[in-house]
């Protein structure tokens, strides 16, 4: 037997080579994808994704693919082309090795690997939908409805029964039967909404209100908002520790992250990071999270968990944005 042992999350294997982990990034300034080596912090490549602009990444479950949807040139909402197509890159050869193509504009979005099934689900929003994709062939195998306009962001439960997306101009978020294919309900947040995050247990979905300083707490058993859980300034991405203790939540005007007790739903303090933060994401062991931090050089800072304080910034390029984890 082959003995492995686990550090700053790289695998190190005695007897054999073993591929690290790394930490993928969307850089929009550069339309390209950031490699980095989470232990040293370096940047290994920056893959161009041969279109403008992919705004988001994940990574396939066997960690040898990255995904990034490439959304097109303009926010959500505002004018401007229309992405039609996912870049599929090889991470180790550090490539592009494919292309999944749509037939018209869909502004493919938020890309996330399905927990029991494997498959790719993609918010394609100009046509109200979530795409599903077969990872290994790179073929459409199916779509959900969304039932709103600018369905941004998604998450699914860990059972793999629901979807969850954030719909940013209607302000609401659907909940969708993913085996029956269908919107359950559309519930009402605010005037604008953006971002979601789902606890471990799949008990709450949280979203963040753009027009006032809360976040939207949704009880997954009820799929009506229970708990608004005020903030300092209002958030953008955000995501659930692995444990379901705290729930980081980017707030961009204030160059923080807020960490909120998901049991108490109470802020209990916050991190200054970098310049106008955008997503969170949280290495598989729970011991760092990531930020991407928009604005200046473009950056990304490193939380250690257990401090909670910032413990390093990374460069990673331009407008950095969508994080991701390949294992």
């Amino acid at each position: 037997m082959v003995a492995k042992l686990i550090v700053l999350g790289v695998v190190v294997c005695a007897g054999m080579a073993c591929a690290q982990s790394r930490l993928l990034v969307a850089v929009k300034g550069t339309q390209s994808l950031a490699i980095v080596d989470p232990a040293s912090g370096a940047v290994v490549a920056t893959v161009p994704e041969g279109g403008t602009t992919g705004h988001e990444v994940i990574a396939s479950a066997d960690g040898k693919l990255a995904f990034v949807p490439v959304y097109g040139n303009s926010g959500v909402g505002k004018p401007g082309t229309d992405g039609k197509n996912i870049a599929v890159i090889d991470i180790a050869s550090k490539k592009v090795v494919g292309n999944i193509g749509f037939d018209h504009g869909v502004r493919p979005h938020c890309p996330v690997i399905g927990f029991k099934d494997g498959r790719l689900y993609v918010t394609t929003e100009l046509d109200k939908t979530i795409t599903i994709i077969d990872p290994k062939t790179l073929k459409i195998v199916g779509t959900l409805p969304t039932g709103q306009e600018q369905s941004h962001m998604l998450v699914l439960s860990r059972d793999g029964k629901r979807a969850y997306t954030a719909n940013v101009g209607p302000g609401t978020v659907s909940v969708i039967d993913v085996a029956g294919r269908k919107v359950l309900k559309v519930i009402p947040i605010s005037g604008n909404t953006q971002r979601i995050s789902i606890t471990p247990d799949d008990k709450w979905v949280f979203t963040a209100d753009q027009t006032k300083a809360q976040m939207a707490a949704i009880d997954t058993a009820t799929n009506s908002v229970t708990k608004w859980i005020p903030m300092e300034a209002m958030g953008y991405g955000s995501t659930v520790t692995p444990d379901g203790k705290w729930l980081l939540v980017a707030m961009p005007d204030q160059n923080k992250v807020a960490v909120i007790d998901v049991k108490t739903m109470q802020v209990a303090r916050s991190i200054p990071v970098g310049d106008y933060p955008q997503e969170v994401l949280v290495r598989p062991d729970g011991k760092m999270a990531y930020v991407s931090c928009m604005h200046g050089a473009g950056t990304v800072s490193e939380i250690d968990l257990g401090s909670l304080k910032v413990t390093r910034t990374i460069q990673t390029g331009s407008s950095t944005d969508g994080l991701a984890w390949a294992r």
